[in-house]
């Protein structure tokens, strides 16, 4: 086992990998930018060292002055947590070229899995079932119109080198396509330094599934199970929550064996996830291969009961898996909802500030995954999430009730948040029987981003809740009703309690201390 390493983020993943280290007596080394020089990953690492102002550009995605650092502290081995340079190869490369350990898979299998035009060669060629599109980059639009009717349309344009939504376009008519690859041409240019574009036939209303897999340098490869990823806008995930309602035992033996075919086609050791479509008939389609720890890792890491960020380390370091497929079957259901610095009934703009007061929610299966804390400034220079809540609980219906007072009982102070937007999600009847796709967020976002009352009009309204409350608690005091010994509550009041939950009045109450 390493003795020392340097964590290549920032953020909650930054502290996730801390805390991971710390359960294995591994030392740390946090860097950090200007702009961070008072997170909470700063303090809790053992050694902390600045690496350059706000902007990534020049602090967190400078490779060299990150090894260095890593050199001249001591450490042994990198892990570059998600985003940045995780899935960059050369960083990999030149992590092992210094001598380094890279904590996630070889170079090689990076750049396999990095270009999605490569990934799909790939799985062609291992017998894996990929969306009809090409394999190649398109050249202009005329190829591209030629290509598109082969499918059929409406069809997708991808770019080659990235993802998270950037270059990708849905183009339904001949007509569009030439401004439509000029688009995400540019956008592919911008985003990751190629503009290099394919086409793929573009499938209505599926869902989207992925499989967790493990590998170790024994030759030792298994998958997780899946989490279901459906809830997105603009591609990028919202709500994630493991297993899907939509995968039965003997699809998730089927999907899983196919992402361990294309991790040995790879050549992949380490965490990584495949990704796949799912239609409503139930046929699958592999998309891509992130080749790093997930975002959203905590929903299996509850229905396995592994520490995946801790197993990174360990196969890293060289152990082999102590366990096989036949060892793991999801218990219970996860899901986690990522709490982002946005104002959903504002176009999702960012929202900056400081954050004024911070109640993270306890209790029975609940986690908090969070990098912020009351006082931390929330700026334009990264990402806008600020921390994943995730539940577990026995069934995926206690699993939504858990997450919904997990929610309210959250409090962020001082900038907007995905809090609110998330309680909506949760409420709609589509989102509770689990009939989603990954269009179903984008055609109910005018109903979940609907602005509330104002602030004032609701503090008004829960203040008059909170004495209405008080003057009824004060009335039943005095009241001739028989009470409850344990409890001091009238039984009809413990009744009504326990059929209908916490009146408006209750909650009016809590709403009304919480923003005084």
């Amino acid at each position: 086992m390493f003795t020392k390493i340097l964590v290549a983020n920032r953020g909650e993943i930054a502290l996730r990998v801390i805390r991971a280290c710390q359960e294995l007596g591994v030392h740390t080394v946090a860097v950090y930018s200007e702009a961070d020089a008072h997170a909470p990953h700063v303090r809790e690492a053992d050694e902390a060292v600045l690496v350059g102002p706000p902007p990534s550009s020049q602090s967190y995605l400078v490779g060299d002055r990150l090894i260095e650092v890593a050199l001249r502290t001591g450490a042994q081995a990198i892990h570059p947590g998600y985003g940045f340079l995780s899935e960059r190869a050369w960083f990999a490369r030149a992590v092992r070229e210094a001598g380094l350990v890279f904590i996630g898979p070889p170079a090689e299998a990076i750049e396999a899995m990095g270009s999605k035009t490569a990934a799909r060669q790939l799985a062609i060629a291992a017998g894996v079932p990929v969306v009809p599109g090409t394999t190649e980059s398109v050249r202009d639009a005329d190829e591209a119109v030629a290509i598109a009717e082969t499918f059929g349309f409406p069809v997708l344009l991808k770019a080659a080198a990235g993802g998270g939504g950037k270059g990708m376009r849905i183009v339904r008519a001949a007509s569009e396509l030439a401004d439509a690859l000029a688009s995400a041409k540019r956008e592919a240019q911008n985003a990751f330094g190629d503009d290099a574009v394919y086409i793929e036939k573009y499938i209505e209303g599926p869902r989207h599934v992925e499989i967790q897999v493990l590998a170790d340098t024994h030759g030792n490869v298994i998958h997780l199970g899946e989490r279901e990823c459906s809830v997105q806008r603009r591609h990028q995930k919202m709500i994630e929550e493991a297993p899907s309602v939509a995968v039965s035992p003997e699809l998730r033996a089927r999907m899983g064996a196919t992402a361990v075919a294309a991790a040995r086609a790879a050549g992949y050791v380490n965490a990584g996830t495949c990704e796949f479509l799912l239609d409503r008939d139930g046929q699958y389609y592999f998309l891509e291969m992130n080749t790093r720890i997930q975002v959203e890792h905590p929903v299996t890491e509850l229905v396995t009961g592994l520490d995946l960020v801790q197993w990174q380390i360990r196969v890293a370091a060289g152990e082999a898996l102590p366990f096989a497929q036949k060892d793991f079957a999801p218990r219970g259901w996860a899901m986690e909802c990522r709490i982002t610095s946005e104002d959903p009934s504002n176009g999702f703009l960012p929202s900056t500030g400081r954050i004024e007061y911070l109640h993270v929610p306890t209790g029975p299966g609940v986690r908090w995954d969070g990098g912020i804390e009351s006082g931390s400034d929330i700026g334009l220079h990264y990402d806008p999430m600020l921390a994943k809540l995730i539940v577990h609980a026995p069934t995926r219906e206690l699993a939504i009730s858990r997450m919904r007072r997990a929610l309210r009982e959250l409090t962020i102070d001082g900038i907007e948040t995905s809090r609110g937007f998330h309680l909506r999600v949760l409420d709609h009847p589509d989102f509770q029987r689990g009939d989603i796709s990954i269009q179903w967020l984008e055609q109910n976002l005018p109903a979940l981003t609907a602005p509330a009352a104002d602030r004032a009009s609701i503090r008004l309204a829960a203040i008059a809740a909170a004495l209405v409350a008080h003057e009824a608690r004060r009335a039943s005091s005095v009241a001739a009703t028989p009470s409850s010994p344990a409890t001091g509550m009238s039984d009809a009041s413990m009744a009504n309690r326990s059929t209908h939950g916490p009146s408006w009045r209750d909650v009016g109450r809590r709403e009304s201390l919480r923003s005084s």
